[in-house]
């Protein structure tokens, strides 16, 4: 399969975007695969920023990597994470407290791993 270098400008689908890791790019691969196949009705990369406007130093906001638009027209965002360090652990803690009707999912590398093996034959 093959993937860009880390931090590369990439298209998937008519979407061109920054790309900052092998796992973003595959994941929005993985995402168009859903929308042409009809599961899912769109996806967007990094369209939204939320703001801890309480929060007066260090992490202040949060902008995860996906939104997911469901065919009903509801969404939820995901956030790929090859690695997790304190500062990821801290926006992800606080989106859910000031966001709690958001829905996140943290696609980590053990669902990459295991997903780019089964699919590799259906995601170009």
């Amino acid at each position: 399969m093959k993937h860009v270098a880390k931090g590369s400008w990439v298209t998937v689908g008519e979407k061109r975007f920054y790309s900052r890791s092998k796992a973003e790019h595959f994941f929005a691969r993985y995402l168009q695969f859903l929308k042409a196949s009809g599961a899912i009705r769109d996806w967007l990369y990094e369209p939204e920023t939320f703001w801890f406007l309480e929060i007066k130093r260090g992490i202040r906001s949060y902008k995860p990597d996906f939104k997911i638009i469901e065919l009903d027209g509801s969404h939820w965002w995901a956030e790929v994470k090859g690695y997790m360090d304190a500062k990821s652990r801290t926006k992800l803690k606080r989106f859910a407290k000031y966001y709690p009707d958001e829905k996140l999912r943290v696609i980590d590398s053990k669902w990459i791993q295991t997903n780019s093996t089964k699919l590799k034959g259906l995601i170009k």
